[in-house]
């Protein structure tokens, strides 16, 4: 049994993890939210899961080397100067950052991976996802995940390759391109799918969530597993052995 922190542990991840802590047979022992300071965990918990917001993510590492805690990082909406901090902990503190701390979605970018290697360019790659209405960040953090999985795949960086908004008289289709596509409304937890389209045949790889409490285990696992490890950058892949 290990003791948890959650940041952002008023929303509703925070709330879906505060109940998968206590399901795994671990202890929520502190939460800090909009305006507290993450500086409170130092000495309280064992790990730290983060499922807050960009703008807080410096003082969380911060907080998190001072203390010497390993640290998951759920949130999404990064940027390059996010991943730069999140690298400078790794080097000091076990950190785990993810667009998606679904087992099912890890397991999809291991497959979407595999599949983009195999059938090369000549396959055109789209990534579909639906949020619910207050979803902020577009694409998703998971469909961004995906995307990388495929650009990995194909040996090609994901930034110089990936087509986002068509609208209006666009022209044709790059060769060798990652699309995505957003939609947005209702209550819908997450969907995605990674349609590979060749000439006269298609593959659809998708995977749907029901309840954000697939998010929570996940992130309760991924914490666990963080517990007594090197001080390093990991992914859920790790977690599930599949690097």
């Amino acid at each position: 049994m290990s003791n948890f922190a959650v940041i952002g542990h008023k929303g509703r991840m925070g709330q879906a993890l505060s109940q998968a802590i206590e399901q795994a047979g671990h202890t929520l022992s502190i939460g800090v939210d909009i305006g507290g300071d993450p500086a409170v965990l130092v000495g309280q918990c064992d790990v730290i899961v983060d499922f807050s917001a960009p703008q807080a993510l410096a003082a969380n590492l911060a907080a998190a080397k001072v203390a010497g805690i390993p640290i998951l990082i759920g949130t999404t909406g990064l940027e390059d100067a996010h991943f730069a901090a999140i690298d400078d902990a790794a080097a000091a503190i076990p950190v785990l950052q993810t667009g998606n701390t679904s087992l099912g979605v890890t397991l999809l970018a291991h497959l979407v991976q595999e599949a983009a290697a195999k059938l090369g360019p000549d396959w055109d790659i789209e990534v579909l996802e639906m949020h619910h209405r207050h979803k902020v960040d577009a694409p998703s953090g998971t469909a961004k995940l995906l995307g990388e999985a495929a650009a990995r795949g194909r040996g090609i960086d994901l930034a110089s390759n990936m087509e986002s908004g068509r609208h209006g008289h666009t022209g044709a289709r790059e060769t060798g391109a990652i699309g995505f596509a957003a939609l947005r409304g209702g209550s819908v937890a997450g969907d995605h799918s990674v349609i590979l389209a060749g000439d006269e045949e298609r593959i659809t790889l998708s995977h749907s969530a029901e309840n954000r409490m697939i998010f929570a285990r996940g992130a309760v696992r991924g914490a666990a597993w963080l517990l007594g490890r090197e001080p390093g950058r990991y992914t859920m892949n790790d977690v599930l052995g599949l690097t």
